[in-house]
């Protein structure tokens, strides 16, 4: 069923699909909102591998 995954014509039909969906004057502003998350994602992600090579924090509470 699901054996060649993402054809091209699947991807022109989700991209008609989302223009009808959104409205060509709205794409933009979803792309920057996306592109503004990943890369908060990206740096935030890139944060906690930094903090796991320092090495365990432990909790002077305890």
């Amino acid at each position: 069923m699901l054996r060649n995954g993402l054809e091209p014509w699947h991807l022109l039909i989700l991209a008609i699909v989302v223009i009808a969906l959104f409205g060509s004057k709205k794409l933009p502003e979803t792309a920057r909102a996306l592109g503004k998350s990943m890369r908060i994602l990206k740096s935030e992600a890139k944060a906690m591998k930094e903090a796991d090579a320092q090495g365990p924090r432990t909790d002077p509470r305890a």
